[in-house]
C-alpha cells in the first residue's frame, strides 16, 4: 500500500510540534532537534516537518473525511487548537461540494479538512440553483474568476470560495 507524503519547511519546529500533534492526535513517530515526523495510519499519511533553511510556506493541505462523524472529530481537534474555526458548509469548489473547517499552523499554512458532499458537473458552481444553468462566460474572465474561486480564506491576495 502507499502512503501520502507532506514534507513541510517551518520555523519554530516545537510550535509546529505541538500544533500537528494536536491536530492528528498523536505525538511524532520519529524526533530530531531540526526534524519531527508522523507515520499515521489514520489518515494514512508520512507527514514530515523541518526547519532547515528552505523557504516556507505552501497552499494549503487537506484531509478528507469518509463522514459528518469524522467532519466533527476533526471540528472538536481543530477547536481545540485554534477556538474559533472557520466553518464552510455546502460550499462549492473545484468539482464537488463540501462542508470544511480551516485552521492555520504556526508556519501560516492553511489546512482544511473536509466532507465531500456530492460531486458537481461544473467547476465552482453556485451551492444553489434554481434550474439549468447557461455558462457565458468569456473566456479572459473566466480563467480569473476560476481561478479566484479557489483559495484558502483569509488569503489577501485571492477572494471567493475555498477548493482542494
Amino acid at each position: 500500500m502507499k502512503r501520502f507524503h507532506v514534507h513541510i519547511s517551518v520555523d519554530n519546529l516545537a510550535d509546529s510540534v505541538k500544533f500537528y500533534s494536536g491536530m492528528f492526535g498523536s505525538e511524532p513517530t520519529e524526533l530530531k532537534p531540526d526534524y519531527a515526523k508522523w507515520k499515521l495510519e489514520d489518515p494514512r499519511i508520512n507527514f514530515a516537518i523541518s526547519r532547515r533553511g528552505a523557504k516556507v510556506g505552501l497552499d494549503h493541505i487537506g484531509i478528507q473525511v469518509e463522514n459528518e462523524n469524522e467532519l466533527e472529530e476533526m471540528q472538536a481537534r481543530l477547536n481545540a487548537l485554534q477556538p474559533g474555526v472557520e466553518l464552510e458548509e455546502g460550499t462549492t469548489c473545484c468539482y464537488a461540494k463540501s462542508d470544511k473547517y480551516w485552521v492555520k499552523d504556526p508556519a501560516g499554512i492553511a489546512w482544511e479538512t473536509f466532507h465531500t458532499l456530492e460531486s458537481i458537473p461544473v467547476f465552482g458552481m453556485p451551492a444553489k440553483k434554481a434550474g439549468p444553468i447557461a455558462i457565458n462566460i468569456p473566456v479572459a474572465s473566466a480563467k480569473s474568476e476560476l481561478a479566484s474561486s479557489c483559495c484558502a480564506p483569509g488569503d489577501s491576495e485571492k477572494q471567493g470560495s475555498s477548493c482542494c
